[in-house]
């Protein structure tokens, strides 16, 4: 961002939540239900083989995360995350992960327009990328942020059903004038919940790519959970099954609120002979293994503050040029997350 750019928003952050401890919510006007700013910081080191990365090497900070959330009218929602370390060759905009207003329209209908999510299966994908840790491949590459118009229908208390169309994530490669389909269904039924999504992605004016993404969540118990995503990509000139495709799971245990423990496993694979996959290449067999621990040390503010230390080992091979993951590659991070939300000043009145 240039200057002015960076003393504009901060005067609107600053504006805005001053506002947001006044504004009260009476049902009917305008009110913020959410403002909040966070950030992940701390010490990394990764190894190549056994040689170090000092590129990659030494204290960081990885996010820097401004989100509003509110009412404009009754039944007339907006929400808004900038990312503001997100380099942006382009525009300010760019560096928006979403911004977009949503009408309930009746009970069980809701629509919304703007720069959304896009619509992607997977409880990888689903999370917030401030509180992920040694992601796939995948995740890694996926531009997953892009303007369109979504439909979200309630077909029961449990189920709900999302169609959205967007511009095609690979618009940067295949032009403006590219678009997504997607259908997703959110499930939550006892133990087993899900998020899953059949999309038609453009690659190319002409060409399309399907993915089949399939995000499962198991409550094993109350402070056990298990999450299971497969994903099958397919294009044309490609088997329709498991000729590219991917693995991510995650295991967590919590067992106190202060701490949470977590083990994760990943596996991407692209043999499918083709280079239409733009994310996860032909050639690509990658693996990784990966452990961590959470802690929150204040006992009253536990989402303001949060401890971390994780580690991964990756092998395989990765054919991108610009992949992540690498061949023999160990990871280590240790940091801290801060959470500074307008839902702190009610809570010392």
């Amino acid at each position: 961002m240039r200057g002015y750019k960076k003393i504009l928003f901060l005067s609107f952050f600053l504006t805005a939540f001053s506002f947001s401890t006044k504004a009260k919510d009476n049902g009917e006007g305008f009110s913020i239900s959410q403002l909040f700013v966070e950030t992940r910081f701390g010490f990394q080191s990764e190894w190549n083989d056994g040689s170090i990365n000092d590129d990659a090497t030494g204290f960081k900070g990885r996010f820097l995360n401004f989100r509003i959330d509110g009412q404009i009218v009754k039944g007339l929602t907006f929400s808004y995350r900038q990312r503001l370390n997100k380099n942006s060759d382009a525009t300010f905009f760019d560096a928006t992960d979403w911004i977009h207003v949503d009408w309930k329209a009746t009970d069980k209908l809701s629509l919304g327009a703007g720069k959304q999510v896009v619509a992607i299966g997977g409880y990888e994908y689903d999370r917030a990328p401030i509180d992920l840790y040694n992601c796939s491949e995948f995740w890694n590459n996926i531009p997953c942020y892009q303007i369109g118009v979504s439909a979200a229908y309630d077909v029961s208390p449990k189920d709900q059903l999302l169609f959205q169309v967007c511009n095609s994530p690979f618009r940067h490669w295949a032009g403006n004038n590219t678009y997504g389909l997607n259908l997703m269904w959110y499930g939550s039924h006892g133990f087993w919940e899900t998020t899953w999504s059949v999309n038609m992605l453009q690659y190319t004016k002409n060409d399309w790519i399907n993915y089949i993404a399939l995000g499962n969540r198991f409550n094993l118990a109350k402070y056990l959970h298990l999450d299971v995503d497969l994903m099958n990509r397919a294009a044309e000139g490609q088997r329709f099954l498991l000729d590219d495709w991917s693995v991510m799971t995650e295991l967590s245990v919590q067992p106190s609120k202060a701490i949470c423990v977590f083990s994760k496993y990943t596996h991407d694979e692209n043999r499918s002979g083709t280079q239409r996959d733009l994310l996860v290449q032909d050639g690509t067999c990658l693996n990784m293994v990966s452990a961590g621990i959470e802690y929150t040390p204040l006992k009253k503010y536990r989402e303001v503050v949060r401890l971390f230390a994780t580690g991964s080992y990756s092998w395989g091979d990765n054919t991108n040029p610009s992949g992540t993951m690498l061949d023999k590659q160990t990871k280590f991070e240790i940091g801290m997350k801060i959470h500074v939300s307008n839902h702190l000043l009610s809570k010392n009145k």
